[in-house]
Parts: C-alpha cells; structure tokens; sequence
C-alpha cells in the first residue's frame, strides 16, 4: 500500500473484478471517503501512457451485491487520487431483439428504477468534518459524457466490433433478474438495455464534475426470456468471459483517445456552474 497523496490518475475504470490485469506496474491503495469505505482498494497503474485508477464494482471477489455497493464512496475516491474521466463496463440484459448476446452499446440515455440507493452528495447531511452539502440541482439531461462516447464508438470500430451509437438503459434494483411481465414492459418503452448498477454511479460523478461512459456489454437478451427458467447467472458469466478480451481492447483504445485532462471541457465539469455545493470536493 502506498499513500493517497503520491498515487494519482486522471482516468478511473469500474468494473469487473480482473480488469485490472490489463495495468502496467499496479499499485495498490486504499482511500478513506467521508462516505465510508469503496468497494475495494483502488489499483492504480498504466494503460497506453495514461495513469489509471481501476476500482473492482462489486469487489475483487464479487462479493458486493449492485444494490449494496457504495457508489457514493467510489466516485468519491476516485476523484481523491485525481480522476476525472470515467469509464464504466457493464453487462446489460437486451431489451430489443437486434441486441443479443455480445452486442456493444455505447447508451446515451437512463431510466432508473432503483428503489434503496442514496443517489446524490447534496442531501442536506452533515459529514463527518461538520460541513453541510447544500442542496444542488445538477443538469442530467444528458447522463453520459460526449467525449467519452466518441471515443468508445470509435475505439469499437477500430477493432472490427460495430457498436451501437446510443440507446436507453434501464436500472433496476437487482441483484434478482426481471420478471418477464418486468422484461416486456421496459422492451415495450423502447428502452435498449437493462443493468444494476448504472444509476447512481452516472449522476454521482456527474454532481462531481467527472466525465462518465457507460460501455454495456449485452451477456443476455433479457426481452427474449418467453419460454425456459429466463435469464440466469451463470448464462452472464459465460457470455461476459467470452467477450472480455474484445473489451479490453476497446477500452485500452479508449484510454489512448480520451482527451487530456487541461484539454476537456464538456457539460459534465458545468453540473453545477454557479452553485456552491457547500462541501470541498477532493
């Protein structure tokens, strides 16, 4: 372990356990949030000549539940060691039946239908140093960031893998599967893609002017669960491995592409232009 203060990134990668094997030279380190504690260590290291922080989702060993994972405690250590930019792989079920197993989409929209997650920084509670966040209205109109977006669809396409240039994701609650009545609704709203753990990392590194990416990896066609037992876990797994080498190589791609930290200035470092949240962000 090494201290806070010596380590630092500017691009942060949530995902799946492992992930981080792709990182030159990785170090080890674990953050204190106001929050509580991350879901893990962070992992910092090298991708394409950019330091990286790479924080395991559900823990190293995937043993944190989407509806129990302290996403505010993530976002937070990861802006901590300098991040600004990023990225979150996810396995999504399909909605529609163009999008079966293996598709890449790059969303450009959420719905969320959580249920139990605290979802914002700015609810009037007092942290542990006294100080009171203030209560801010962050713009989400446009959840995800569009430099990260470009990037990621043009990263696919360099690697022969057609992405999907937009889309809706549902998230829901979990860590249980859809209904099928569940599955046919959302289909029915011409939603793209349904996943855990979307909302509330989006809008909380939103509200901490960092830029946010979704890159779902479709494992399922969740919409298709008419005959059978449905969608099952292990059906996941195996899909996700199968497809976890292409990912990597389209999110290596994207960390070359993304734009220097100095040069970024999209709508996701605006949220808030001209409210005072009340707390010092780290």
């Amino acid at each position: 372990m090494v201290d806070i203060g010596t380590a630092q990134a500017d691009i942060g990668v949530i995902g799946g356990s492992g992930f981080y094997s792709f990182l030159d030279d990785v170090t080890e380190i674990q953050v204190k949030t106001p929050y509580g504690a991350p879901s893990d260590s962070l992992f910092l290291g090298e991708l394409a000549g950019r330091r990286i922080a790479f924080l395991p989702r559900h823990g190293r060993t995937h043993t944190v539940p989407p509806h129990r994972i302290n996403y505010r405690a993530n976002l937070w250590a990861l802006r901590s060691v300098g991040v600004r930019q990023v990225l979150g792989p996810c396995a999504v079920g399909g909605l529609q039946p163009a999008y079966g197993p293996g598709t890449l989409l790059v969303p450009d929209q959420l719905v969320d239908r959580t249920k139990s997650r605290p979802q914002t920084f700015f609810d009037g509670e007092p942290l542990p140093d006294g100080t009171v966040p203030d209560v801010v209205h962050a713009t989400f109109a446009d959840p995800y960031c569009p430099a990260g977006r470009t990037a990621v669809v043009a990263a696919a396409r360099g690697r022969g893998w057609e992405p999907v240039d937009g889309g809706t994701m549902v998230v829901i609650e979990g860590p249980r599967f859809s209904t099928r009545a569940e599955s046919r609704w959302h289909a029915a709203q011409g939603w793209s893609v349904v996943g855990m753990t979307g909302h509330p990392e989006a809008v909380l590194a939103r509200e901490l002017g960092l830029c946010y990416t979704s890159i779902s990896l479709v494992t399922d066609l969740d919409a298709g669960a008419e005959t059978g037992e449905g969608v099952s876990h292990d059906e996941v797994l195996r899909v996700f491995a199968e497809n976890v080498g292409r990912l990597r190589e389209v999110l290596f791609d994207t960390v070359k592409a993304l734009p220097e930290p100095a040069d970024a200035d999209c709508l996701c470092r605006h949220a808030y232009d001209g409210q005072d949240p009340g707390i010092a962000l780290p």
